[in-house]
């Protein structure tokens, strides 16, 4: 590991211990642990946009029922078959499914899958997560 660095913050009070609540809550064991993970996460959302190639999932919540989306998620697919690696479908209930959708390629190409599924008429939730490929996995054949 790296020589650790003492850094100070003042935070309000009401907001610290929200912050407390949710480490007590999560899997953090101090607070240093679970500022040090948002400040990686801060820089790998900065990162990805870098990368000569990333990776995405894109999860997709929706009512089946409504007429034609899952055939346009399935063609959405086939479209940009080149960035997309795996997808998982789950029926929730009667009514509901849950696309999750696993994407490789470079950063511009990510965001255009994922906002068109994103923005399938539709579609009741849906986010993307993105995140540069390490090095070494990116220069693998």
């Amino acid at each position: 590991m790296s020589e650790l660095t003492r850094a100070s913050i003042a935070v309000d009070a009401e907001l610290m211990e929200r912050f407390d609540r949710r480490i007590a809550e999560g899997g953090h064991s101090n607070r240093s642990e679970a500022l040090r993970d948002l400040i990686r996460t801060h820089l790998a959302e900065d990162d990805w946009e870098q990368a000569e190639e990333a990776v995405a999932t894109v999860t997709l919540l929706y009512d089946h029922h409504k007429r034609g989306l899952s055939k346009q998620v399935e063609d959405v697919g086939h479209v940009h078959h080149h960035s997309i690696i795996a997808s998982m479908h789950v029926h929730l209930d009667a009514d509901h499914c849950l696309e999750v959708v696993t994407l490789r390629g470079t950063p511009a190409e990510l965001r255009h899958v994922s906002d068109h599924l994103i923005g399938l008429k539709g579609v009741l939730h849906g986010q993307a997560v993105f995140s540069a490929m390490p090095q070494a996995l990116a220069e693998a054949p």
